[in-house]
């Protein structure tokens, strides 16, 4: 997962999205109709969440932490400070990551009730390394259905929506269930050696367990692009109505991935697979806080805007822009390069922490809660994850 909760993200992220938006408010989008691909589209049916009652407030974290480390000098309020989290919750005694993903999953299945042919579960945690964590879930949710799992750390949801999309699309599916259960509270390094390993642990402090689902299903047919000027100026139907009534139609409009894979050793938790099976020394994050601020420096948020301006769209049209959450000044600085309204978008790494691929979905159901989007809402989601990757899909709801 990626947590970079220290300020070296901010910074970086900032410094490679700075000149981005710059050159993004110099050449706007081009006024063209927003153009469909051909054939059936994917619409998101529902969303739903799981967060656990029980938290561990960011004092409690550092409270812990001294009497666990009398040794070591850690300073008061830390945590706060540098990432704006308050609280993480923590699952219930006995839960494992399966379970967070069900309680989701029965949440977003009750909200659209109909047969799931296909069940993608996508986290960077899991139950165990065999079988796939998708099967337990599948046997829980009392489900039928061919199952896989899609792993990218915090972009794992929005991965998993890409290959959705793709099958759904193609007619090999029809109704996709995707759902997530992230559960890093268990790689927390609370008896430290120094200083510097408080550091590289830091990022766990901040992470939240919890579950998430999204219910993808095929709609209609697309509508290929027409003249720029048969639906009259870009902007004169208001905020996302470019394209006329097939534009308007519900789905996913588009999506864009990149990965800088040479960066995958700033941030790790090496347990689990052949480089440490037997969690020799612990399971615990380990992250390169510098390492981490060169590397999303160098990445940018430029893909953000090359797929709106494929699709023929301008930031301004969005109704959302939901962004993965690692600290809220951070989160602030990604806006900001973006050239987003911090009105249309929704904080929750404050209270909730940093609930990895959780993150988006948990940002998209509050906006409809909150009434900040609707049907018919033009909405954008950007996840960062480590490895270091960077994705933005663009949808219709």
């Amino acid at each position: 997962m990626t947590a970079p909760g220290a300020p070296s993200l901010v910074a970086g992220v900032g410094a490679g999205a700075e000149a981005t938006a710059s050159h993004a408010s110099a050449t706007p989008a081009p006024e063209r109709a927003l153009r469909l691909r051909p054939g059936p589209q994917v619409r998101i049916a529902a969303v739903a969440t799981f967060l656990p009652p029980t938290i561990r407030t960011a004092a409690e974290t550092e409270e812990r932490l001294r009497r666990e480390n009398p040794g070591l000098e850690l300073p008061t309020g830390l945590v706060g400070r540098l990432t704006g989290v308050e609280a993480v919750h923590l699952r219930p005694e006995g839960w494992q990551t399966s379970d967070l993903a069900v309680a989701a999953g029965r949440r977003a299945l009750a909200a659209t009730p109909g047969p799931v042919d296909l069940l993608l579960f996508a986290s960077a945690s899991q139950d165990m390394i065999e079988p796939a964590t998708s099967h337990i879930v599948a046997a829980k949710l009392g489900l039928d259905c061919p199952v896989m799992d899609v792993k990218n750390a915090c972009n794992s949801v929005l991965n998993a929506m890409q290959v959705a999309d793709a099958l759904i699309a193609t007619g090999q599916h029809h109704r996709v269930l995707v759902v997530s259960g992230e559960q890093p509270s268990h790689a927390v390094r609370w008896r430290l050696e120094s200083r510097g390993q408080f550091l590289r642990s830091f990022a766990g402090y901040t992470m939240s367990d919890g579950g998430a689902a999204v219910v993808l299903e095929r709609t209609g047919e697309g509508a290929s692009e027409g003249p720029a000027d048969s639906a009259g100026p870009a902007d004169s139907a208001g905020p996302g109505a470019s394209g006329g009534a097939a534009a308007s139609a519900p789905g996913i409009l588009g999506s864009r991935f990149v990965a800088h894979s040479t960066h995958w050793p700033v941030g790790t938790l090496p347990t689990g697979g052949s480089v440490n099976p037997h969690a020799e020394g612990g399971s615990y994050f380990d992250m390169d806080g510098a390492a981490l601020q060169r590397a999303f420096a160098e990445l940018g948020v430029g893909l953000v805007d090359e797929l709106l301006a494929e699709l023929g769209l301008r930031m301004a049209e969005l109704d959302l822009v939901a962004v993965h959450q690692v600290a809220v000044a951070a989160h602030e600085t990604i806006l900001e390069a973006l050239g987003v309204d911090p009105a249309k978008s929704v904080l929750t790494v404050a209270e909730h922490g940093n609930l990895a691929s959780a993150t988006l979905p948990l940002q998209l159901q509050l906006a409809r809660e909150r009434g900040l989007v609707r049907d018919g809402s033009l909405v954008a989601l950007v996840g960062l994850a480590g490895g270091i990757s960077l994705g933005v899909m663009v949808v219709r709801l």
